[in-house]
């Protein structure tokens, strides 16, 4: 197993590694965030050891950038100077012990020894879903599961959190098909997809002359949703004024429509769902704390990709057979080294860039078998964000992603930008402030 020491003291550094290494662990030591991170960008350790004071760099800050690339991954911080206070923040933000200074290597050893344990052995009780699309076998999409089958028995707001391409639109699905609500209406709503100045209108409905262009009263989503379950993906991205009428229907279950002062009464399960960091949007003032707190009942992690690699195998399988059914192409072979591959991949669009590169492959490559060097090749488009992404800079490396994602996919259909929506699952007006907003150039565009 691998370890990781990141402390700015040397002799620190030293010391655990000799006593590790002694212990027949695999060890390497980084001295600041970005070395670390440039790691990470290129493995998963088994644990990571982490000092709180690292100079220039805020240990705790470390802490949240290392969650936001391996959210499963143990974490255990070590201080001279630590509080209760530090210990408990911490542990708040997903560290699994605390050591102080100085290190007895008994206790080292027997925290290691503890955590591993049981990371690794871990009993996530067995249960079966009456309804489950979901891929995998690996012990963090067990655990997914098993929050899928305690949330599903429940009315319980649920608040889902995954990078894009993770699948918390399936999670929430998966949650309302396995409940009682699952025969009830299920509303699903993209917060980012719609303009901020259409998504009340949207949720809440309007009646005839609310505004300019209201001919006739509509229904809002929180109406049709009545007596069922709304999902509000992306949710950090509403408007703070209508995140306060929601908060309002999570209050009361009533609300009223754009143009009447009538309350309308709702039964309504509401589901959410973001890809960044709440506790960042609320420090800057984009998303109400106390809004979170209601939505924050039952939360469920979705493991990015990356940090359920015993999955990919099973993933590619299925997508191949996927492939080939939706475009009428025989079922292709994959040999070892494309596997391997495709499993070393840090995949920064997860499952959704896995699907996407096996169904091109599928119907690009020649021949009846996907060879390794035809995996490097389709993998070749997205490096550029992997080598953002070892500078420290998530946010750019994301982005990247994003237009090199979106670049292939119109390639795939030709420039149609209508099939290209489909495929992202996303707003065609959405992907064309997309293409805007990236510089996407492509000169075959169409809609």
């Amino acid at each position: 197993m691998k370890i990781y020491i990141v402390d700015d003291e040397i002799e620190i550094r030293k010391s655990l590694r000799n006593i590790l290494e002694d212990e027949n662990y695999i060890v390497e030591d980084f001295a600041n965030k970005k070395s670390l991170l440039k790691s990470l960008a290129k493995e998963r350790p088994a644990l990571i050891l982490l000092d709180v004071w690292m100079g220039k760099d805020d240990g705790l800050e470390i802490l949240d950038e290392c969650k936001k690339i391996y959210p499963m991954i143990p974490i255990v911080m070590i201080s001279g100077h630590g509080t209760i206070e530090m210990a408990v923040n911490a542990t708040k933000k997903g560290a699994v012990d605390f050591l102080e200074k100085p290190l007895s290597i008994s206790k080292v050893l027997d925290t290691i020894g503890k955590v591993l344990s049981r990371d690794k052995n871990e009993e996530i009780p067995q249960i079966k879903l009456e309804y489950d699309q979901i891929i995998g076998e690996s012990p963090a999409i067990k655990k997914v599961k098993f929050e899928i089958f305690q949330a599903s028995n429940t009315n319980a707001r649920v608040f889902i959190y995954g990078e894009n391409g993770t699948g918390k639109e399936l999670v929430a699905k998966s949650i309302v098909m396995n409940s009682k609500r699952k025969s009830n209406p299920y509303i699903e709503i993209n917060c980012a997809a719609i303009p901020e100045e259409l998504i009340e209108s949207e949720l809440f409905g309007y009646e005839k002359g609310a505004f300019t262009g209201a001919k006739d009263k509509r229904i809002g989503k929180f109406e049709a949703a009545n007596t069922g379950t709304i999902f509000l993906d992306e949710i950090c991205d509403m408007s703070l004024a209508t995140q306060a009428k929601v908060l309002r229907i999570l209050q009361e279950q009533r609300f009223e429509r754009l143009g009447s002062s009538d309350a309308i009464q709702v039964d309504v399960r509401v589901i959410a769902a973001t890809n960044i960091s709440v506790e960042d949007a609320i420090k800057e003032g984009k998303f109400r704390e106390d809004l979170y707190y209601r939505l924050n009942v039952i939360p469920i992690v979705i493991p990015p990709l990356r940090d359920r690699k015993s999955d990919i195998p099973i993933l590619i399988d299925h997508y191949m057979k996927v492939a080939a059914d939706e475009n009428s192409v025989p079922v292709k072979k994959i040999d070892n080294d494309a596997i391997q591959l495709f499993t070393n991949h840090f995949w920064p669009g997860n499952i959704r860039e896995l699907k996407n590169i096996i169904e091109r492959l599928c119907i690009m490559t020649i021949g009846d078998t996907i060879k390794g060097k035809d995996a490097k090749e389709a993998l070749i488009g997205f490096k550029k964000a992997e080598e953002i992404f070892q500078q420290g800079d998530l946010k750019k490396a994301k982005e990247e992603f994003e237009r090199q994602y979106i670049i292939k996919t119109l390639q795939l259909n030709e420039g149609n930008v209508s099939k290209t929506s489909k495929i992202l699952g996303v707003e065609r007006t959405h992907l064309y402030r997309k293409i805007k907003s990236l510089n996407i150039q492509i000169d075959n565009l169409s809609d």
